[in-house]
């Protein structure tokens, strides 16, 4: 299943049809008879492909993983990497803020990870599964991501001497409820990209040295 190409085989339709539904629907609320009915085949023959409903899930979810992997910045970085590629000897602002929005343009508009980071809204509180990915997605590799990398740059003198980790926090947690706002209100991405330049630049002037 890619984000860029038009699905052709049956088994591909019935991911990007329960997809499609379960980032509207939620996975609970999507029963395999609709899935079925999106696809355009009989709900026996959807079963020659995938055994149950969770099953497609899983599937969906081993795809998505992949391409969240190959395409995000966050789980990339290492323990040991010093700063920001780049900037072992100061942060260009404008260039931290095109890549950052640049990020968050992909995620907004990418077919495939945009649906699914609504389908991981819908059900949090429902699918443990769900959840866990959810938390690991929108909070733990973009916080553990802006840790390291702030640390790294306490440690060159770059920033600072502040706990990296809130550091972190603050720095993406509004920019992650600016991202849900887009998802809620699309109309308002260009005011949303205004704010994220305005926020990343005044972070930038309380925090690096």
């Amino acid at each position: 299943m890619k984000s860029d190409e038009k699905l052709g085989s049956t088994k591909e339709q019935i991911l990007e049809a329960a997809l499609d539904l379960f980032s509207v629907r939620g996975f609970e609320a999507t029963s395999i008879s609709q899935i079925a009915d999106a696809v355009g085949i009989r709900k026996a023959s959807l079963y020659s492909h995938f055994a149950s409903k969770q099953e497609i899930l899983d599937t969906l979810v081993e795809v998505v993983t992949k391409e969240y992997d190959s395409h995000s910045i966050f789980g990339k970085v290492k323990a040991e990497t010093p700063v920001l590629p780049g900037a072992e000897n100061g942060i260009d602002v404008d260039a931290l803020v095109a890549q950052v929005i640049g990020q968050i343009r992909y995620s907004l508009h990418d077919p495939v990870i945009s649906k699914v980071r609504k389908m991981l809204m819908i059900e949090q509180f429902q699918n443990e599964q769900l959840a866990g990915i959810q938390t690991k997605q929108s909070y733990t590799d973009i916080t553990r991501f802006f840790t390291i990398i702030f640390s790294r740059m306490k440690e060159a003198g770059l920033v600072r001497d502040v706990d990296p980790e809130i550091m972190a926090v603050h720095f993406s947690t509004p920019i992650s409820v600016w991202m849900n706002l887009c998802d809620r209100e699309p109309d308002r991405e260009e005011e949303v990209m205004a704010l994220i330049d305005k926020h990343i630049k005044q972070f930038y002037s309380l925090y690096f040295l």
